[in-house]
């Protein structure tokens, strides 16, 4: 059985809608890398924020409304024609909602107790449904009208890449006609705090696969899929996943656990390597993800697959990274971008010795097979590898 990714919103710091994210991203722009801080420890990072305005929501939606789900509002009305028309073809029961976070509304709760250790009350506006991590997928459900199937899906940095496959699966099970699917994740101190007690923070826009990378930025957006049965023009290939619990924060360093991922959704696909024309890779610029991917790409694809890291122009959205970089994916292959342009990948071209040899992108590269892989990564040895194509 075939399944399409019919229509994309997307948003983070390169923009709020299709056009504009493609454009970004094809240009190199990293102007929505923006210096966050003083942290707690009182250095400085760089994160990836979108400044335009988001969808402020209804009073009756006033429990779920915190910045997360403004963003996934704002993502609901660049395909709002496309889900009103899969209401009145299937009907609202039949239309399931599938969100992967990771931090969902925890800035609302940050707000709420800063006050509150002020001196005075929690904000008469807080709701403890702002910040709960299922929030999202309920509160999109019932926002864009629809009464299917609805979970969320949180699992780190591959939250809204399983996500995708919960959706594959949910379709196939004939559970539902047609999911809204993705990710969201909004700025908050919680992440950029914590990463930066990990001492995983970038002082700097981030420099994936250098000698010289130092660490992350943490980045906000949101992407929503419509997936169905229904042909389109582009295909959810394959979806693969492993979870080898090597380490609570650390991957596992030969990259056992990701290669399982990245071979299993190569057989969901049933196409081999030499298939896959591009791949966005995890590439987190902290020393051991690189040096971890690195070694397990050289070792599935050879060292002359295009492949690039585009965390340095929105940096990593943790809980919706694997579904922007999967839209990324969707995007390139897009009749949109005419003439099938890959991103480059933006570092300062220090190689590092002892990373193993990949084929990184450089200006003006094209792509030749219209099938791309996305990677995603997370804490707790959880990975998902996501194939789109052409059909």
């Amino acid at each position: 059985m075939n399944y399409y990714l019919n229509n994309l919103a997307i948003i983070n710091a390169l923009g709020t809608n299709k056009a504009a994210v493609l454009d970004g991203l094809l240009r190199g722009d990293q102007s929505g890398m923006q210096v966050c801080g003083p942290l707690l420890t009182g250095r400085y990072g760089v994160v990836g924020r979108v400044d335009a305005p988001l969808q402020e929501l209804p009073s009756e939606f006033g429990e779920f409304d915190c910045r997360n789900n403004r963003m996934l509002a704002t993502a609901a009305m660049e395909i709002s024609d496309a889900i009103e028309a899969l209401k009145s073809e299937y009907g609202e029961q039949r239309i399931a909602v599938l969100v992967g976070t990771s931090t969902s509304g925890i800035a609302a709760g940050e707000i709420a107790i800063g006050a509150l250790v002020a001196g005075n009350e929690v904000p008469a506006a807080y709701h403890y449904r702002q910040q709960e991590i299922g929030t999202a997928a309920e509160f999109l459900a019932r926002y864009i009208g629809v009464d299917g199937p609805r979970y969320t899906i949180s699992t780190a940095c591959s939250s809204s890449a399983k996500a995708l496959g919960s959706a594959q699966r949910l379709l196939a099970g004939d559970y539902c006609d047609a999911v809204i699917v993705g990710g969201c994740d909004t700025l908050c101190e919680l992440t950029t705090n914590g990463f930066d007690a990990l001492e995983s923070m970038s002082a700097k826009i981030c420099n994936p696969f250098s000698a010289n990378r130092d660490g992350i930025n943490i980045g906000e957006g949101a992407a929503l899929f419509v997936m169905t049965r229904q042909e389109g023009p582009i295909r959810l290939a394959g979806v693969g996943e492993s979870s080898d619990a090597y380490h609570m924060s650390a991957p596992e360093p030969s990259g056992k656990g990701a290669e399982v991922a990245i071979r299993a959704a190569l057989s969901n696909a049933q196409i081999d390597a030499s298939q896959i024309g591009y791949v966005n890779l995890h590439g987190t610029a902290t020393l051991k993800n690189d040096a971890m991917e690195s070694c397990v790409v050289e070792r599935v694809f050879g060292a002359t697959v295009p492949c690039s890291s585009t965390k340095s122009q929105i940096g990593h959205t943790l809980g919706a990274a694997g579904a922007q970089e999967v839209g990324f994916c969707w995007l390139l292959l897009d009749d949109a971008n005419v003439d099938r342009q890959l991103p480059k990948h933006l570092w300062d071209g220090e190689s590092d010795p002892d990373l193993a040899s990949i084929g990184l992108t450089a200006a003006g590269a094209v792509w030749e097979q219209g099938v791309f892989m996305s990677n995603s990564f997370a804490f707790g040895g959880s990975n998902v590898s996501v194939i789109v194509g052409r059909s």
